[in-house]
């Protein structure tokens, strides 16, 4: 990914105002997966001007345009993450809500195995994997 989610938009020929451009640099700065909430309270941090109304219509205008894919973890909160991050699969902590990314090989090749002996190519797929920590018995 070369381009920023503000090039990208640009690029698409969104207005990118003062408050959505930093909106898009929180984003760009976030390596975790945040809420509209957690959005705002970054924003905001950034220009006190920032309403959570902003945050909502530029997140949703940003999935419009396909700069950001919106992710339910079925916990109620939509979460946020650039589209054009490089592949990965999600394993949702039940207790913390934590998300973990990851990358396996093995499931990958799985996956195209299942898609050609089903008579598929697979174009893209999302993972995601619910679990609760395994309590160690000491």
């Amino acid at each position: 990914m070369t381009e920023t989610i503000t090039e990208r938009c640009e690029a698409k020929g969104l207005r990118m105002t003062d408050q959505r451009r930093t909106i898009a640099s929180v984003l760009e700065g976030s390596d975790d997966h945040p809420d509209v909430e957690e959005l705002y309270a970054r924003a905001s941090g950034r220009d006190p001007r920032i309403s959570i109304a902003t945050v909502y219509r530029t997140v949703k205008l940003f999935e419009e345009a396909g700069i950001l894919d919106k992710l339910e973890f079925g916990d109620g909160r939509a979460r946020y993450e650039d589209a054009e991050r490089d592949h990965h699969d999600h394993l949702i902590d039940m207790n913390s809500g934590e998300v973990i990314e990851f990358v396996d090989p093995e499931i990958e090749a799985l996956q195209d195995r299942i898609a050609e002996k089903l008579g598929y190519r697979l174009i893209g797929h999302r993972l995601e994997l619910y679990g609760v920590p395994i309590k160690s018995s000491e």
